[in-house]
């Protein structure tokens, strides 16, 4: 800016505006309830974190498939992981583990378990590896709860 700078401010306005300060207005073209459209606005964080957890946590993008019966098995495989995720963080929460949904994801990828068969009755066993406390105590609330 160059020059004289002239600065007024219309104190009759910012009072106006003042009294909306804290308030959200939604505009819509639905017949719905105001209590229903509230609602869905509210729940509206819900379906921004699922789109978010997809992109990040469950790595679900870019999709580079062409053919749509491939999009449709990636989504539908995107979709099912949702699903456990989400299941996992409902058992996680009810059963007050001090473990989050992160630390549990990153802590199963490296829970291994060893698979074999007994030479003379061909039964097959399968045995866990050693596990720190923060992978038994999941693996505790998995065993209760699926």
């Amino acid at each position: 800016m160059e020059g004289k700078v002239n600065i007024q401010i219309d104190y009759q306005k910012f009072e106006q505006d003042a009294l909306w300060d804290g308030l959200k207005g939604y505009v819509t073209n639905t017949k719905l309830s105001t209590s229903i459209i509230l609602e869905n606005c509210r729940n509206l964080f819900h379906i921004e974190r699922t789109f978010r957890m997809s992109k990040t946590d469950l790595r679900i993008r870019p999709i580079y498939h062409r053919l749509r019966h491939r999009i449709e098995a990636h989504i539908c495989i995107a979709f099912t992981a949702y699903s456990i995720y989400k299941e996992l963080e409902r058992v996680l929460k009810k059963e007050n583990a001090s473990i989050s949904l992160k630390t549990a994801s990153e802590i199963t990828h490296n829970m291994y378990q060893i698979t074999y068969q007994l030479p003379e009755s061909k039964q097959i066993k399968s045995t866990l590896l050693n596990m720190d406390d923060q992978q038994k105590e999941l693996y505790k609330i998995v065993l209760k709860n699926f």
